[in-house]
């Protein structure tokens, strides 16, 4: 299984008043770490929809809040497959401070869909080998 990592910083526009973070800014974290695990194995979300009229998009999600992160935190998101089906991945995706501490965890199922008809599509092959597997 590709396991992939990214650090974000939390800001302060990531914050309420507390200085805690926002509850669904998890949410742009675990999404900027699944695009840099694709651009990281040279899949580019931009170009697909350019060239093939493909789009992934977000079917459903299930997240835990276990802990807070806090103002000017370094964080370590992280995005690994559980499963990758004919038209569709599922991410695994945790969400950790400095002290290895996880803070939040995610089951992400991602679809991939015709950007015009939006409608589900078979992953092509190309994108499939660069993740592991021959769905």
């Amino acid at each position: 299984m590709i396991e992939f990592s990214w650090p974000v910083r939390v800001y302060y526009e990531d914050t309420d008043a507390g200085g805690v973070v926002y509850y669904a800014n998890y949410l742009k974290y675990l999404e900027r770490a699944r695009t840099e695990f694709l651009r990281g194995l040279g899949i580019e979300q931009d170009e697909l929809e350019r060239e093939h009229n493909i789009i992934f998009a977000v079917h459903s999600m299930t997240i835990d809040y276990l802990k807070p992160a806090f103002f000017n935190e370094l964080l370590n998101v992280s995005a690994a497959i559980a499963e990758l089906r004919k038209a569709s991945i599922c991410f695994h995706q945790t969400v950790s401070n400095q002290r290895k501490e996880v803070l939040c965890t995610a089951q992400v199922k991602i679809a991939c869909i015709h950007s015009k008809t939006l409608k589900p599509v078979s992953i092509p092959e190309f994108i499939t080998k660069e993740l592991g597997n021959d769905a």
